[in-house]
């Protein structure tokens, strides 16, 4: 049975992208089978993992509107384990379409139920709002991985989206929770991003992950080349960080599996 995470934090430019696809691709690198689902019209996430956009047959929208399956509209990257679900503007109107439908918040939940035993992890990149894409996103997901800057806004954007995650929680998904916070674009020598990431351990204690992603130019750089930062260029302390995230949260599933044995027993 596979994991899903959505990605998402309802504050634009903050890593949300850029964590999904190299957290996929490192998790894929440790023989791990993932599969990628660009949640976002923009397409950021499938041009990044090296499919273009623009030449895709079927993409999440049509699995979403009942057109096609997630077997029928994945496409292999060149990096072994690691399956996209594309996606491109035509969302958009997807997403329109869903807003008189019924069960309109389990269509890809429901696309994933025939599917999840093909991998060990699934990874939703969701748009950088709270729309019926996103709600699909968190009404399928066991956990949310949230990106954030440790910036000023930061905190109070955070609390928004916790409030949005306790409501998914109340009524459509009970078993949602935050798997983890992860602090990106984190410079040390900044006052403020020590300031608020303190605050963020203080509040959320060992949920926010201990990794810490810098501002990195081979990071920033790879997306237009088409790969994820392993693949361009794997000795980058990009590379590194996101490596690093993928090895806690292995970690984290093995150490929760013997309790939840236990539990089960």
């Amino acid at each position: 049975m596979s994991r899903i995470f959505a990605i998402t934090n309802q504050k634009g430019g903050v890593g949300k992208t850029t964590t999904c696809v190299n957290l996929a691709a490192s998790l894929a690198v440790t023989k791990r089978r993932v599969l990628l689902i660009d949640l976002d019209p923009q397409g950021n996430a499938t041009m990044g993992s090296g499919i273009d956009k623009y030449e895709v047959e079927r993409t999440v929208c049509d699995v979403l509107l009942g057109e096609a399956t997630i077997a029928q509209s994945r496409l292999d990257t060149e990096l072994p384990g690691l399956s996209v679900l594309p996606s491109n503007s035509d969302l958009t109107a997807a997403e329109v379409a869903l807003m008189n439908s019924e069960g309109r918040e389990r269509r890809l939940r429901d696309a994933l139920a025939e599917v999840s035993d093909d991998y060990d992890y699934i990874l939703i990149d969701c748009p950088p709002s709270l729309n019926m894409l996103t709600l699909n996103a968190l009404t399928a997901a066991q956990g949310v991985i949230i990106p954030m800057q440790c910036e000023y806004y930061a905190l109070e954007g955070l609390s928004a989206l916790v409030e949005t995650i306790e409501q998914i929680r109340a009524s459509v998904n009970p078993g949602l929770q935050i798997e983890g916070l992860l602090r990106t674009m984190f410079d040390p020598r900044n006052k403020l991003a020590n300031d608020v990431s303190n605050q963020l351990m203080t509040h959320f204690g060992d949920r926010v992950y201990r990794t810490l992603v810098p501002r990195n130019v081979r990071l920033a750089e790879a997306p237009s080349h088409g790969m994820p930062v392993i693949v361009y260029d794997k000795a980058s302390r990009g590379a590194q960080a996101y490596l690093a995230l993928a090895g806690e949260i292995l970690r984290r599933e093995q150490q929760q599996q013997p309790v939840a044995e236990a539990a089960g027993g």
